[in-house]
C-alpha cells in the first residue's frame, strides 16, 4: 500500500507540473495560433479567390498561381530575379558581417565593447527613419546630395547622378542601406553566443596544438555556437525577405523605377494596396511563404542539431 501512495503521489506531482507547464505555454500558444496560424490558413484560401475587396470573394481555383507563373511577366523576369539577387547578396554578407562583428567585439574589453554594440545594433532599431531622411539625402540625385557633392569635387563624375531613380544603381544602393541596418537581434544573439564559450576549450585547443585565430573560429568558436548561428541565420532570412519594400521607400515609386528594385514584397503591396487585387496578392504571398520554408530548411541542416 505505501509503494502504491508513493507512486500516486509521484503522479499526481508530475500531472500538476505538466498543467502548471501548459498554463505558463497557452498565452503563447493561442497568441501564435490566433496570430500566425489563422491568417496563414486564411491567406491560403483567399489565394484561391477573386476578391477586390468591394465584392464578396469568389472561388478561382488555382487561377492566380497559373497567371502567376504564365502571365505575369514582371513577377517572372524582374521580381523572382531581383530577389534571388538580393536575397543571396544581403542574407550571406550580413549573416557573416554579424559574426565577424560579433567576434571581434569579444576580443576588446567590456566597458568598449557595450558601446560599440550599441553603436553597431542602433542602426537596425532607427532604420525606417535614418533611411527616409539620411540615405536618401546621401543618394539624393542633385548636386546637394552628399554623394554626388564628393564625386563632383574629386571630378570623378561631370553630371549628378540619379541614384534611387536609375534602373542601373536602384539596386545597389538597396543592398547597402540593407547591410547598414542588418545588425539586428542575430547579431545580439551571436554576440551572447561568443561571449558564453568556455573559454578552457580554448586553452585545451592550444595545448593540443591549435595556432591561430582562424582554427579558433572553425573548430571551436562556430561548433560551440550552433544555436545561435541557427538563431542568427533564420533572423537574417526574415530581415532579408522583410527589407523588401526597401526599394519603394528609397524610390518614392511602386512599381520602382524599370521594376529595377522591384521584390516580392513590393509586388504584393503593388497588388494588395494599389490595384487592391487580394486574391492574386495572397497568391504571391504563399510563393514567399514557401521560399522563406525552403531557406529556412537549408539554415537548419547548416547549423540544427544532427541526430
Amino acid at each position: 500500500m505505501t509503494e502504491i501512495n508513493q507512486k500516486k503521489r509521484k503522479l499526481s506531482k508530475s500531472t500538476w507540473a505538466e498543467i502548471t507547464g501548459s498554463t505558463f505555454i497557452l498565452p503563447y500558444a493561442l497568441a501564435f495560433l490566433i496570430f500566425i496560424t489563422v491568417p496563414v490558413f486564411m491567406g491560403m484560401l483567399l489565394s484561391t479567390t477573386y476578391f477586390n475587396l468591394l465584392e464578396a470573394p469568389r472561388f478561382v481555383g488555382l487561377s492566380n498561381y497559373i497567371n502567376l507563373f504564365t502571365a505575369d511577366d514582371v513577377f517572372m523576369q524582374k521580381v523572382i530575379p531581383n530577389t534571388v539577387q538580393f536575397a543571396l547578396i544581403v542574407g550571406p554578407v550580413g549573416y557573416m558581417l554579424g559574426f565577424f562583428l560579433a567576434w571581434m567585439l569579444a576580443q576588446i574589453p567590456h566597458r568598449y565593447r557595450t558601446v560599440l554594440a550599441l553603436v553597431i545594433y542602433s542602426p537596425s532599431m532607427t532604420a525606417g527613419v535614418a533611411m527616409s531622411v539620411m540615405w536618401r539625402i546621401i543618394f539624393s540625385g542633385d548636386e546637394a546630395g552628399y554623394l554626388n557633392a564628393i564625386l563632383l569635387q574629386l571630378n570623378v563624375i561631370d553630371a549628378p547622378i540619379q541614384w534611387l531613380t536609375n534602373a542601373n544603381y536602384l539596386m545597389p544602393v538597396m543592398i547597402i542601406v540593407t547591410l547598414w541596418s542588418s545588425m539586428g537581434i542575430g547579431f545580439l544573439a551571436m554576440l551572447a553566443g561568443v561571449l558564453n564559450i568556455n573559454q578552457e576549450l580554448y586553452e585545451a585547443a592550444y595545448i593540443d596544438g591549435m595556432s591561430n585565430k582562424l582554427q579558433e573560429i572553425f573548430f571551436i568558436t562556430i561548433p560551440s555556437m550552433k544555436p545561435q548561428m541557427l538563431f542568427g541565420a533564420v533572423m537574417s532570412l526574415v530581415a532579408t525577405f522583410n527589407a523588401g519594400s526597401i526599394g519603394v521607400s528609397l524610390s518614392g515609386q511602386n512599381p520602382t523605377p524599370q521594376n529595377a528594385g522591384q521584390l516580392i514584397v513590393t509586388h504584393i503591396d503593388d497588388y494588395g494596396f494599389i490595384r487592391y487585387d487580394m486574391g492574386y496578392a495572397a497568391a504571391i504571398s504563399v510563393i514567399l511563404l514557401i521560399m522563406v520554408l525552403l531557406f529556412n530548411y537549408a539554415a537548419h541542416k547548416l547549423f540544427g542539431e544532427r541526430d
